[in-house]
């Protein structure tokens, strides 16, 4: 039976994610920064699935969070054989008038701890022979985003991370997998103040479809997969398009 630590489990994709896990019988560390809400999910999830489910309340934005929730792992003594680096969030708009401290924690968040994270419990599946890790991108990580610039640069960076260490781990029995999603119905438009924007108006997917998606590529082992036709369409034409083009279509669907 798999153990599976997702981050950023109290809603949208990692909720999705952390349902479509306990149904499939894996025990669950869910990490995330509301404790209540977190005690909450715990105790839903073992009463319905049955597994074994373990809360570690954790906000990633500090600078030590990887080293705390290895130490509370260690407590735990459950070996994680598959991590979902999931949590994250958005402060979108024009470079000059966002919020620096958020969008620095934005950095620490899907930058920084993911790759502690990655780095603290890759040897453990290396030795064991086994294991999985998804990161979730974005279908901002194949394309620069005026309006969302600093998301969308940290975005390509989970890709391309995830793209190098894919190659560097075949052999191990440990894959790499980049789930790059589109606009999704979950509380990060709201947030971030873009759920009126052209972008969340068309083809939004429902977080339980993106989080199948992934677990089914990650069972496969796939490097790369983004989730829906019509994303799919936009990452090709990013490829195709120039970069003043892909900026135009980009802005715009942002700022509405």
């Amino acid at each position: 039976m798999d153990t599976v630590l997702i981050t950023g489990t109290t809603s949208g994709i990692g909720k999705a994610f952390a349902e479509q896990f306990a149904a499939n019988g894996s025990n669950i560390i869910l990490v995330s920064r509301n404790e209540e809400t977190l005690r909450q999910q715990q105790e839903s999830l073992q009463s319905r699935y049955h597994v074994q489910v373990a809360a570690i309340p954790c906000d990633l934005s500090e600078a030590n969070a990887a080293d705390r929730i290895l130490e509370r792992l260690s407590q735990l003594d459950w070996p994680v054989d598959i991590l979902v680096n999931n949590a994250g969030f958005n402060e979108a708009g024009f470079f000059t008038e966002t919020d620096l401290t958020k969008e620095l924690a934005m950095i620490q968040v899907h930058i920084s701890a993911l790759t502690a994270l990655t780095k603290l419990l890759l040897p453990g599946m290396i030795q064991r022979g086994y294991g999985r890790i998804l990161n979730v991108g974005s279908t901002g990580s194949y394309m620069p985003c005026p309006c969302d610039a600093v998301y969308a640069a940290t975005k390509a960076y989970v890709l391309s991370f995830s793209n190098g260490l894919y190659q560097e781990l075949k052999g191990t029995g440990v894959t790499v997998t980049c789930l790059c999603p589109g606009a999704t119905q979950t509380l990060f438009a709201e947030k971030a103040n873009i759920h009126n924007t052209l972008l969340f108006k068309l083809f939004v997917m429902r977080p339980e479809t993106v989080a199948a998606i992934g677990f089914r590529s990650l069972q496969k082992g796939k490097r790369t997969v983004t989730a829906g036709l019509y994303n799919k369409l936009l990452v090709l034409s990013a490829k195709l398009l120039p970069v003043p083009v892909i900026n135009s279509i980009a802005q715009r669907m942002v700022r509405g």
